[in-house]
């Protein structure tokens, strides 16, 4: 009986081995072609392990710095503290350089367990953490808002080759231009590949919103945030891999994988402000400043005109020869000259239909200026680029779709996910300041667990309105935010350089810096002045500018630093009371 028995336990064990075979070999294919929703799409609203990783080490930075600050700290209480710049164009670019360095000069840089940015700040950031080593190299981040720009031939390369993409937009024109006219780099690096660094810096956080969720209202589908490891919906809590951003997927598989976008294009997503209609308002001439002409067909001619102004603004950045910029302001000058041509005597007795065609007739003739001038040029390099950059363009404004990638929430199965995800394979990024100019919702909430949020002010809107949707976002998600004085409401005209809105329990406490106030403005007219010599939407600043926002966002930090330190250490005791 013997052999008997020893060949039924081998049959045995070779029948388990095929079994457990064939079964690893079935999880490894589902895996693999992605047929299983989770092996791509993470449900989820804790940190991701990559970024918990991250933040146990970046704590050790942070307990460093702590212990030289002489705030007595032990190593399980580490405070939570996110440094949240806000939008405003290249004021809030430089600003936030400005205010970083000099948080690295006054010991404080690394205190900072994140960096969130949105719109313009995130042009800073992309710049930043170009260098693995920015938070001790201020110096040099300084020093890349001054050197020479990006020639058009190698935006116009770049622009090239992402015309051939599926997901080409006025999101890639604005990036290139943008990089290439107000941060003077080209960043060709993808987000993700600061996945595998160490916790030399603070984590980043870059937002955005999905333009048709915003539109629709859709809570959920709203605010979307990327990091180097996952990119997804805040409120939701659904991610992806940050480097298949882009990517086709369809109820969660992964059908192909699309290459990631680089910084250039992410900047342009990121800041893309002029996607908004209502940042038209700011170019009204005053004859269209009435109710009975100011409708969506002018709005939509306004929108064309303001595109191509700022579009030619950032061109002008990249070119050196002076017959060509010289060609750059005439167009500029034709199409200032057609927008501010009163023509209403045209529209008085025009019906809305009648100045609907009107309208767009205007529009019509605005690109055919375009056109022409690009043809009339003196044959040369000039000529040659600015063709192709007008060739690249025009489609574009016509379509005027910005943000475009794909959707790796296409008809995901799961009741969450709002009707403008699930129903089309793209969606559309653009700038976060179209809800709130700063990255307030990543950071609410258990998922952070944030103690204190420094947040200098670089909006031109109304002060303290980031704080103030913030705070009514935070109370439509039921995420905890802290009570705002009215009385603090009422400096909006000339606000004091600092403010500390204080947070209980699960509250985080809020710095929050104005970058113009009554340290740097002697009186509301002044910082009104202010607010329009260094307004959002304007060609790229001199550097005169540079310097001198710089020099304002460097003595904000200095002036208030022993309140920054009285605050970190009050974040420290906390986090010890919650531990």
């Amino acid at each position: 009986m013997q052999p008997y028995a020893y060949s039924s336990s081998a049959a045995l064990v070779f029948v388990w081995m095929l079994s457990s075979e064939v079964l690893a070999l079935s999880v490894d294919n589902i895996e693999r072609d992605g047929t299983a929703s989770e092996a791509h799409v993470r449900h989820s609203h804790s940190l991701c392990a990559d970024e918990e990783e991250y933040v146990q080490s970046r704590k050790q930075v942070v307990l460093d710095s702590l212990r030289r600050l002489d705030i007595d700290c032990p190593p399980t209480s580490v405070p939570h503290i996110a440094f949240l710049a806000s939008g405003g164009g290249q004021r809030s670019a430089v600003g936030l350089v400005g205010s970083l360095y000099q948080m690295e000069k006054d010991g404080l840089v690394d205190t900072l367990l994140y960096l969130g940015g949105v719109s313009g700040s995130t042009w800073a950031m992309a710049s930043l953490y170009s260098d693995p080593q920015w938070s001790s190299n201020m110096d040099a981040a300084v020093s890349r808002l001054s050197v020479e720009g990006v020639y058009l031939e190698q935006a116009l390369s770049w622009l090239s080759e992402r015309a051939k993409e599926e997901h080409f937009s006025l999101s890639d024109v604005w990036g290139v231009l943008t990089s290439a006219g107000i941060m003077k780099q080209m960043d060709l690096r993808h987000l993700s590949d600061e996945a595998s660094r160490n916790a030399t810096n603070p984590y980043p956080i870059y937002s955005a919103i999905e333009k048709q969720c915003f539109a629709e209202g859709s809570v959920g589908g709203r605010w979307f945030e990327m990091s180097p490891h996952e990119s997804g919906f805040t409120e939701m809590g659904l991610f992806v891999n940050t480097s298949l951003l882009g990517s086709k997927f369809k109820s969660g598989e992964l059908l192909e994988t699309k290459p990631e976008m680089d910084m250039v294009k992410l900047q342009g997503l990121l800041g893309c402000a002029l996607a908004h209609e209502e940042m038209v308002r700011e170019v009204i001439p005053p004859w269209m400043n009435t109710p009975e002409y100011l409708d969506s067909a002018a709005l939509e001619y306004l929108r064309l005109y303001n595109a191509l102004d700022q579009l030619l603004s950032l061109t002008r950045t990249t070119v050196e020869d002076p017959t060509a910029l010289a060609d750059l302001s005439q167009l500029q000058k034709i199409l200032k000259d057609k927008i501010h041509y009163n023509v209403s005597p045209l529209l008085q007795s025009k019906t809305s239909e009648d100045r609907k065609e009107f309208f767009q007739q205007q529009g019509a003739d605005l690109l055919s200026a375009f056109e022409t001038w690009s043809q009339n040029l003196n044959d040369g390099p000039f000529k040659t680029h600015a063709s192709m950059l007008t060739k690249q363009v025009i489609p574009l404004l016509l379509k005027w779709e910005w943000g475009t990638t794909g959707n790796f929430l296409y008809q995901y199965k799961d009741t969450s996910v709002p009707a403008c995800l699930l129903s089309t394979d793209k969606m559309y990024l653009v700038d976060a300041g179209l809800l709130i100019n700063v990255g307030y919702p990543p950071f609410l909430g258990d998922k952070r667990d944030i103690d204190l949020i420094i947040a200098p002010e670089y909006s031109a809107g109304n002060m303290f309105e980031t704080m103030t949707l913030a705070r009514d976002y935070a109370a439509e998600v039921n995420k905890p935010f802290p009570k705002i004085d009215e009385k603090i409401l009422e400096d909006k005209d000339l606000p004091e350089s600092c403010y500390v809105i204080e947070g209980k329990e699960k509250e985080p406490s809020i710095i929050y810096m104005p970058l113009f106030n009554r340290q740097n403005c002697k009186d509301a007219k002044e910082f009104q002045a202010k607010m329009e010599e260094f307004s959002t939407f304007q060609g790229p600043f001199s550097q005169d500018k540079i310097d001198s926002v710089l020099e304002i966002s460097k003595a904000n930090m200095k002036n208030n630093r022993e309140t920054l330190l009285r605050e970190i250490k009050k974040a420290a005791l906390r986090r010890q009371t919650k531990n």
